[in-house]
């Protein structure tokens, strides 16, 4: 009997390539190999402590069972009156929307405003998973460059052509502090975008997982921006601010109308969020903020060491990052003497610069064609590894008869 016919979407259906990585780079390790991983933006810290003894009391008092699709009624309070203090935005638990993590919310997005045949701009390098989302209703993505010599901040006068030009221009997504580049955009830059898009039939998707890792400067979201709620949906995670990762724990803002019609897809996909994650989280706002701050703190204090160190290595070209725990080199030099792509030489400095040692990140182009010549590395590993993973760099760079014979095997990665 033959198999069932895949539809066209799954059929071309891509992935995000940090966690195939992470497969690879695990699996190199069993074997016996020595990596340092930096290819996946997950915390290298424990959960916060009020969290983790939330979590334990909660599955030990029986919180097991199913709860309300939206969330908790008395943790979507607590979050609504954290929002207030930390970003000045008046909001009530009828905004808010718990699901396990945030990344679920670029779907619903998608799904509550997007039809086949309407445009939305990404900025891009991207997130991986917002393609993949975008294409799933039949929508078409309009690029917009974000380029080091502005800083990777949006360009503005890209999304007046893209309002003013662009059939069935429907939605746009915004991700700041910007994975991976470590952009930030400015109190100008979101004010801008608000005065272009307020009062068109055009949604905001604002993706703020690194709201608590800006180095420069302070954290800016739309929903500040007057009127901006009725446009807007701003997802927010604890996997980075709270080192909750594993716990799949997330949340958007929104107006009540899409935030009830976010709650009906939860409802209809998911059923609910676990609610010992919920309490976790719960106990993580009321009382790690100190905790969760010192460590926002250590990360910064790795950003700068990773870049100062790259700024080191000849053929690398380097910004600081404004945010996030990425650093995001320009090495298209060192592409250009290897002969490879920029993801090539990550695949190179894993599996083949070495034969005891490696380094796992990820190419530039795993978030577009936009990231060609770039490579993303995360902060996730003790400070004496940072360390040895740009040394190794610096010395992989050079072994070209290595690099020769890994685009002879992998002729997919020769520029």
């Amino acid at each position: 009997m033959p198999p069932v016919t895949l539809s066209a979407f799954a059929r071309g259906l891509s992935a995000e390539t940090a966690f195939d990585v992470l497969a690879v780079a695990k699996r190199l390790k069993a074997q016996g190999k020595d990596v340092i991983e930096l290819q996946i933006g997950d915390s290298p810290f424990p959960s916060t402590r009020h969290a983790i003894a939330a979590g334990l009391k909660a599955i030990q008092d029986g919180a097991t069972h199913y709860c309300p699709s939206p969330g908790l009624p008395a943790f979507r309070e607590t979050i609504a009156r954290n929002y207030g203090r930390e970003f000045g935005v008046v909001i009530g638990p009828e905004n808010i929307v718990v699901a396990p993590g945030a990344k679920v919310f670029e779907q619903f997005f998608c799904e509550t405003f997007l039809d086949p045949g309407d445009a939305v701009l990404l900025f891009t390098p991207h997130f991986p998973t917002y393609g993949p989302n975008i294409e799933r209703r039949g929508a078409r993505i309009v690029f917009s460059p974000l380029r080091q010599a502005n800083q990777f901040r949006p360009d503005l006068d890209d999304v007046k052509r893209f309002l003013n030009d662009t059939p069935h221009a429907k939605a746009i997504f915004l991700n700041s502090p910007h994975n991976p580049t470590g952009g930030v955009a400015t109190a100008e830059d979101i004010r801008g975008l608000a005065d272009l898009v307020r009062g068109r039939d055009v949604a905001v998707f604002s993706d703020e997982p690194y709201c608590h890792m800006v180095w420069e400067g302070r954290h800016e979201t739309p929903l500040a921006q007057p009127g901006m709620i009725e446009q807007t949906v701003a997802a927010y995670t604890f996997s980075k601010s709270y080192s909750m990762s594993g716990w799949r724990l997330g949340y958007a803002v929104a107006s009540v109308g899409t935030a009830e019609t976010i709650r009906k897809m939860i409802n209809t996909s998911l059923s609910c969020t676990p609610p010992a994650t919920q309490l976790a989280g719960q106990a993580a706002l009321q009382h790690d903020a100190a905790e969760r701050d010192e460590v926002m703190q250590r990360f910064r204090k790795k950003v700068e060491l990773l870049t100062a160190a790259l700024r080191q290595v000849e053929g690398v070209q380097v910004l600081a990052p404004a945010g996030t725990f990425y650093v995001f080199p320009d090495v298209s030099a060192i592409c250009r003497r290897l002969g490879m792509r920029s993801h090539g030489l990550a695949m190179f400095l894993l599996e083949a610069a070495d034969d005891k040692k490696g380094v796992a990140c990820l190419g530039g182009e795993c978030f577009g064609p936009a990231g060609q010549g770039f490579l993303r590395f995360s902060c996730a590993e003790p400070d004496e590894r940072l360390h040895e993973a740009v040394a190794f760099l610096a010395t992989a760079a050079t072994r070209t008869d290595r690099a020769e014979k890994y685009l002879e095997s992998h002729p997919q990665y020769r520029l």
